[in-house]
């Protein structure tokens, strides 16, 4: 494929989602060899193949998992559907019920145990074994509303998929040792989770329904992050830049819906929300770069390394 036929839709795309221009570059060192590696493995695998792409917050998982699935689908003629493990959180409700009856701390989203498995395997069976003319609603989750999307607005993707991308922040992530979650790791586990209950649920759910969706996919891209202490600091400077856009007009005239509803983080609220993740994110930056299938390294300004891919045995 020619830089010359691809330009037009990486520029595109680069003016759609506000990047820098040399966000070019990242696409011809790190992405185009993702496709490349997709592509082929689709080739031998003579089916479709499901690949998910870690990330840890701020790392630029959803932007990757964006331009892979456009330029796979318009250049490579390669059906290509993609959603988020956001996408299939489990409903406000849910994790009210899930909060009462196991912990408190289940009613924030974000951690195993507070997604809808079930539904993202049905979601990939659908998409694999669709016809020509079938219709796979692939779900939604809307932020600022902290629910999903009634299924009625989801959208459709039509056919059978020749590659199913899924992005999430603990994919492909092990559970831990059981005597590793004795101490509590940080503030919000000590004060708020000191007997271990809501861990040892969180590295439960990871033991057993985590593990049989994760055993699904056939390649696993991760965005390594430098540090804990860096994933902190994108994370706050996300909010930092949210808060600019919604005070760009009044809340209730702002031409984004979605900027309307949020609620905007301080930086202390930040940090305790960033707790919530810490444990399996720290447990991934250790463990997944000798286990991923491609690592790409990402430096503190956000820029993306070469792919570096693993050979599985």
């Amino acid at each position: 494929m020619s830089d010359r036929e691809l330009k037009p839709t990486i520029d595109a795309l680069i003016e759609r989602e506000g990047l820098p221009h040399n966000y070019a570059a990242t696409v011809e060192q790190t992405i185009l060899p993702l496709i490349e590696h997709i592509v082929s493995l689709r080739k031998v695998k003579g089916r479709t193949v499901v690949v998910g792409v870690h990330g840890a917050q701020g790392t630029g998982k959803s932007t990757l998992a964006l331009f892979l699935t456009k330029l796979l689908c318009d250049h490579w003629h390669c059906q290509t559907a993609s959603f988020s493990l956001d996408d299939i959180y489990l409903t406000r409700a849910e994790r009210q019920v899930l909060a009462e009856k196991i912990h408190p701390l289940f009613k924030t989203r974000g951690v195993p145990g507070t997604h809808d498995v079930e539904l993202g395997e049905r979601i990939i069976d659908q998409l694999r074994h669709a016809g020509p003319g079938d219709q796979t609603p692939i779900p939604a989750f809307d932020k600022s509303h902290d629910d999903r999307v009634p299924e009625s607005e989801w959208p459709v993707f039509e056919g059978p998929a020749e590659v199913i991308l899924i992005e999430g922040w603990c994919l492909g992530a092990l559970p831990e040792d059981d005597s590793a979650l004795a101490a509590p790791l940080n503030t919000l586990e000590a004060e708020e989770d000191p007997s271990g209950t809501w861990r040892s649920y969180v590295n439960q759910c990871l033991r057993s329904t985590y593990q049989n969706f994760f055993g699904g996919l056939d390649s696993l891209i991760m965005l390594e992050a430098p540090s804990m202490s860096r994933v902190l600091e994108w994370r706050t400077l996300q909010e930092h830049k949210l808060a600019e856009k919604t005070d760009d007009a009044p809340n209730e005239c702002h031409p984004d819906p979605a900027a309307r509803n949020l609620r905007i983080m301080s930086d202390q609220e930040v940090i305790r929300f960033v707790m919530h993740y810490e444990r399996v994110t720290r447990s991934c930056l250790k463990d997944l770069p000798g286990r991923a299938d491609a690592l790409i390294r990402v430096s503190a300004d956000h820029s993306l390394g070469r792919p570096c891919f693993r050979t599985r045995t």
